[in-house]
């Protein structure tokens, strides 16, 4: 999976309790871990989708951006 136009890469800080699964999968290291909260270089991010099956608590999406 190749990035998404008009989508973007969303990591749900209400969820995420930083077990920081998601960025050992990260292949572009896209992810990092800022105060126990998954952080993404969005622009980074290629959308390949391996860290989303991976989080625990689901708080990881790719979303169309409103409007777009």
């Amino acid at each position: 999976m190749g990035r998404l136009p008009h989508h973007l890469f969303i990591v749900n800080n209400d969820r995420c309790f930083g077990c920081a699964a998601c960025i050992a999968l990260c292949p572009v290291n896209a992810l990092s871990l800022i105060n126990i909260i998954a952080i993404v270089d969005e622009p980074a991010c290629t959308h390949c989708n391996l860290c989303i099956p991976a989080c625990p608590v689901h708080a990881l999406s790719i979303d169309p951006i409103p409007g777009a």
